[in-house]
């Protein structure tokens, strides 16, 4: 049983890309492989098999493992819901706020929870494949380190470090990050992945020649840069589209100081009859035929955000004009007449006014709501799948008109009696293809092509397995992982 970890130089550098690459690539190979993130800071989550929340990039390196998504994956979470804190997942599961200085104090008990689970998958898996957290090069956070050189240490497992000569400086990048790793640490850095190359690699090849000459380390290789290529960020909102046909529907949504799951609209992003459009602080509502309010960690505080902004005018504005309005999750609970959060969980104790555009009031509670579901929209009465995570339990009269029945029973969200306003707990919504389909026709697209949003992302994770088997050096990874080189022959 081996362990093999992704560093990378910076955030963004690849390192969700290259561990889901290489978890489809050892899975062609028949190799039993699972993904693993010690700590990962992120708003984007998904909800497990077990019944627990972890990182929504874990999710995907899942579905290129071909496994379903444990807790495991991802022991800790940590879901900010301030500038100096945030919401602390430990093993799927909620534990607390808790700010900086008090979450550097509770790392070694994180650390505990980080090797019991890494036990766990070293156990049951041939090859554990690791992605670490930003750089590991880090000075100020690499007392009681879990995520990175601190994680590889206590596990003694190689580590290879990628950087995206994209950004610029990949050679002070990877020489830098060298250089501040302690003698052990640089020891453990095997190799280097260049990634996101544009461009003719003979005139790369001289400072590829410098850089194995001057650190001793062998490049892997250099991956190029992918174009019309989809992987769910893990935290930054991506803005690409895909190209659009002449008929688009014009979709609008916030994007929130605290904005959750935002890669719910990644489908639509990729449709070729969608133009979504993010609006972030300062910037002017256009008009749409469709806004979309999001999910939220801190919903009261980001309710009060869009008041600053406008956004309230605005949306009376679009309704009265006969635009649509959906609000999924935290935008669903802004949409009722009411928002109180006893006992602080997102930030002050109190309440809010909610829009009061649907009769339902919302109070926050301890538990958290999390689960994989199915149901029937009731637009069109189509099937739709979608997860919940939400800590809200909301009630009141229009939640009798509910926007889904779910198959165990229960109804979710609402719809108003004019039909214009839908509000939701489901994430992930749009990737059902016949609710992501009437969806559109709801909202007025009036021939709504149908796509399959998950074969688009099974095709780009196959796109990356490709990758590895041209462009990286297959028996150094094989090797690296503990397998017989003669695997990748």
């Amino acid at each position: 049983m081996s362990t093999l970890m992704v560093q990378g130089t910076t955030s963004d550098a690849g390192k969700s890309t290259l561990v889901t690459a290489l978890c489809r690539w050892l899975k062609r190979q028949g190799v039993a492989v699972v993904p693993f993130k010690p700590q990962n800071m992120a708003l984007n989550s998904a909800v497990t098999a077990d019944g627990g929340e972890i990182g929504r990039a874990q999710a995907v390196q899942a579905q290129a493992a071909g496994l379903s998504p444990h807790t495991d994956m991802n022991p800790i979470l940590l879901k900010p819901n301030s500038d100096v804190g945030a919401q602390v997942i430990v093993h799927g599961r909620a534990v607390g706020n808790m700010d900086a200085v008090a979450y550097h104090d509770y790392k070694r008990v994180a650390m505990e929870a980080v090797l019991a689970s890494h036990r766990r998958l070293r156990d049951a898996y041939q090859v554990v494949m690791v992605e670490g957290a930003g750089s590991p090069a880090e000075i100020n956070l690499r007392a009681n380190d879990i995520a990175n050189m601190g994680f590889a240490e206590a596990v003694d497992c190689p580590v290879i470090l990628i950087a995206d000569i994209d950004k610029g400086g990949v050679f002070a990048h990877l020489v830098g990050t060298l250089e501040l790793l302690s003698p052990s640490e640089q020891a453990r850095i095997k190799g280097f992945v260049i990634n996101r190359f544009r461009g003719d690699i003979a005139l790369l090849q001289p400072g590829l020649d410098w850089l194995e000459q001057r650190t001793g380390k062998p490049v892997l290789g250099v991956l190029p840069y992918l174009m019309d290529f989809h992987l769910e960020a893990e935290d930054a909102v991506d803005v690409r589209q895909s190209a659009k046909s002449e008929q688009t529907l014009k979709v609008v949504v916030p994007v929130l100081p605290r904005i959750s799951n935002h890669t719910d609209f990644d489908p639509l992003r990729l449709h070729p009859q969608v133009d979504l459009r993010f609006v972030g602080p300062g910037q002017a509502v256009p008009t749409a035929d469709l806004i979309v309010l999001p999910g939220s960690k801190s919903v009261r505080a980001d309710l009060a955000w869009l008041r600053e902004q406008g956004w309230e005018a605005a949306i009376q504005r679009h309704l009265r004009y006969g635009g649509k309005l959906l609000g999924i999750c935290g935008g669903l609970q802004m949409l009722g007449k009411c928002i109180a959060d006893p006992l602080g969980l997102e930030g002050p104790a109190g309440q809010s006014d909610g829009l009061g555009l649907l009769r339902f009031s919302t109070t926050l509670a301890a538990h958290k709501q999390l689960r994989n579901v199915h149901g029937r929209l009731r637009i069109d009465d189509v099937e739709i799948s979608g997860y919940e995570i939400h800590a809200g339990i909301s009630d009141g009269p229009a939640l009798e008109r509910a926007a889904v029945r779910l198959d165990d029973g229960r109804l979710d969200g609402a719809i108003s009696e004019d039909g214009q306003v839908l509000g939701t707990y489901l994430h992930g919504l749009f990737e059902s293809p016949a609710a992501c389909e009437a969806l559109l026709r709801w909202a007025g697209l009036k021939r709504a092509q149908r796509v399959d949003y998950q074969a688009l992302r099974e095709r780009d994770i196959e796109r990356l397995a490709d990758l590895v088997e041209k462009h990286l050096d297959v028996r150094r990874l094989l090797a690296l992982c503990g397998l017989p080189t003669e695997t990748g022959a």
